[in-house]
């Protein structure tokens, strides 16, 4: 248990967890009164649901890849703390526009797209700067206790939205939202920069292609990048998919609408946790194995007839998912050098969650003309099919690693079997030269020989 939970001793990443915590506790509030906001004004409308999401993940496409490049230059902590100041700023503000009773849909598309924009270049300043706290050693430890953060706010979040719209009414949560942020601020303030591992710096003429190019160049990166770009695009958009699957197939009410969610984030920490123990980076089996786990727990859930069976397999469809992105994260952080960490998270995220503005819209659609169940399962298939045909091609590329081993024993000239222990008193084991008695057929070391 001491060692799940090791980056916990470092006071830096503890000050920083404990702000992620209370902040993604309220954020994940304010996510599901959105929604819940959104399917209101819109009449139950799947495809303003969609826009919402799409505004949302926009800047990401725009932003992100300058992002990293200002991760790689500046100081992570202070910018972390000034964009949590903006969005303490939009929370409080969208509040009062809610509570006011005067919102409207054309509002709440304005608010996404700012709080898009300021996430959007959150991302990589985030994700970049958990290497300075804990250091490479501890850094896969850390990125799992993130995720593992962040689904623990996802189960805690909804079902308090829940009781906020229905008690106080859905701009109570913006407004807690808005409040939380002073939580990560403080604790930001309060780290100790010399207690940083901070590598080195991009310089001034480093750009956006240069970490583009590295990438590039990287054919182990670029696998885990790819897989993700197209399972970020049609597999992870249960954020759109399951409040109308929970509204409008299984008609719940406010207080039961963010229980899928709930369902999907305990998965997802399991999924989380189970990364917590790793040390090395993952190999690519570990990644692939956790696309086709997604791909087919994914599916089931989608076509499940009741809303506890939904329930049900959501849990294990939450794990895959986090377990996958988390090897996904580590693989790549743990193979780029520190000078180019904030441009290539800053790729990442932008083809996993920069997809969206994509992808969302039409899933949106796909929910409102075809039902949500089959813009679920749609993508988890085709996931499912990216993944296969990765295994595939991974395994007909992959280097052939056969080892032969011939011992041949030889003492004092003589073919022997295998020497007792007694009988090597006084002789020491070499390599037998080539040329020896090894088979012809075998073409690997032989391992022994002994000589008096």
């Amino acid at each position: 248990m001491r060692r799940t939970f090791q980056s916990l001793q470092v006071r830096n990443y503890r000050l920083f967890a404990f702000g992620q915590l209370i902040s993604l506790i309220f954020g994940w509030v304010q996510i599901t009164a959105q929604d819940w906001l959104v399917l209101q004004v819109s009449h139950d409308s799947a495809s303003a649901l969609g826009v919402v999401t799409a505004l949302q993940f926009t800047p990401v496409m725009l932003f992100t890849l300058y992002a990293g490049k200002l991760a790689d230059r500046f100081d992570k902590r202070l910018l972390l703390i000034i964009v949590n100041a903006v969005w303490l700023v939009l929370s409080g503000l969208m509040g009062i526009l809610v509570l006011s009773g005067a919102v409207a849909l054309w509002q709440v598309y304005v608010f996404a797209l700012l709080w898009g924009t300021v996430a959007a270049i959150e991302t990589p300043f985030r994700q970049s700067f958990v290497h300075e706290m804990v250091g490479p050693a501890l850094l896969p430890n850390a990125l799992s206790l993130n995720a593992a953060t962040f689904n623990s706010a996802r189960v805690i979040g909804p079902a308090l939205a829940g009781f906020a719209i229905a008690g106080l009414g859905t701009g109570s949560a913006f407004v807690a939202n808005a409040l939380s942020y002073v939580v990560p601020i403080v604790a930001l303030s309060r780290m100790r920069p010399g207690e940083l591992h901070r590598g080195a710096r991009a310089t001034a003429d480093s750009g956006v292609l240069d970490g583009l190019r590295y990438v590039w160049r990287r054919p182990d990166l670029l696998l885990p990048v790819g897989l993700m770009l197209v399972i970020g695009m049609v597999g992870y958009n249960f954020q759109l998919t399951l409040p109308v699957l929970s509204k409008r197939v299984f008609h719940t009410g406010p207080a039961t609408f963010g229980l899928l969610v709930t369902a999907l984030a305990l998965g997802s920490i399991g999924g989380a946790l189970a990364g917590t123990r790793r040390r090395a980076r993952p190999s690519v089996y570990v990644l692939i194995g956790g696309a086709i786990a997604f791909g087919i727990f994914g599916t089931l859930s989608a076509l499940m007839p009741t809303y506890p069976l939904t329930a049900v397999l959501l849990v294990p469809t939450g794990f895959s998912m986090i377990y996958l992105a988390q090897a996904a994260n580590q693989r790549i952080q743990l193979g780029t050098d520190a000078a180019y960490r904030g441009r290539v998270m800053a790729l990442y995220f932008l083809v996993f969650i920069g997809t969206n503005p994509i992808s969302a819209p039409l899933v949106g659609w796909l929910a409102q003309v075809a039902g949500a169940r089959a813009a679920i399962w749609i993508g988890t298939v085709i996931s499912l099919v990216v993944s296969v045909v990765a295994l595939v091609v991974r395994l007909r590329h992959a280097p052939a690693s056969k080892l032969y081993v011939d011992v041949v024993p030889v003492w004092q000239g003589e073919e022997r079997g295998a020497p007792a222990p007694t009988d090597l008193s006084g002789h020491r084991l070499h390599p037998v030269p080539s040329g020896g008695r090894a088979r012809s057929d075998r073409t690997g070391p032989e391992l022994s020989r002994v000589d008096g």
